[in-house]
């Protein structure tokens, strides 16, 4: 099985719905669900972003975090922050959004996460270890699926890399 790693840190230049910024260290105990957006992505807006809002009406807050990050890899002009807290406002999210830092060629989360586009789904366990990242849409009951399964791991134990490991598909035990 190959050895789980730390999630990567979030660059973030701005936080919304959040009165304070958030980081990854601060969501230890809890399973972090981050999905990638932009807001001219149709996939993003018809399929990821309501998907994010469900997770986050769903799920107990001390349990699962639902982060979204708008990471800006293309019309950089009329993806600004402005245009992105109306978006919000519009679309009713409620749930914590970050704006990705731009970087070069890619926003600085993007790369470090090795993201192949939007909307990307991550999962990240209670001890802060990258576990899940898919490219594009995910269903529902497949990612609700995926989330219990990190819920009913036991927290504190020293290392799961060689009892577990996510692919693509999904996460073992």
């Amino acid at each position: 099985m190959p050895k789980l790693r730390p999630a990567p840190a979030w660059s973030v230049e701005t936080w919304l719905n959040s009165p304070h910024p958030l980081t990854l260290e601060g969501f230890r105990g809890r399973v972090v669900l981050l999905g990638t957006f932009q807001m001219l992505c149709p996939g993003c807006v018809q399929v990821g972003l309501p998907q994010l809002a469900r997770a986050y009406d769903l799920f107990p807050r001390d349990q699962v975090a639902v982060i979204g990050l708008h990471t800006v890899f293309e019309h950089h002009s009329a993806m600004n922050e402005g245009a992105l807290r109306a978006f919000v406002h519009e679309y009713r999210l409620k749930f914590p959004i970050g704006i990705d830092r731009p970087g070069s060629p890619l926003p600085e989360t993007m790369a470090r996460y090795d993201l192949q586009g939007t909307p990307s789904v991550i999962l990240i366990d209670q001890q802060g270890r990258l576990r899940l990242k898919r490219f594009g849409h995910v269903d529902d009951l497949w990612l609700g699926a995926q989330i219990g399964a990190l819920l009913t791991e036991p927290l504190g134990q020293a290392d799961f890399s060689e009892t577990a490991a996510c692919t693509p598909e999904g996460c073992t035990p």
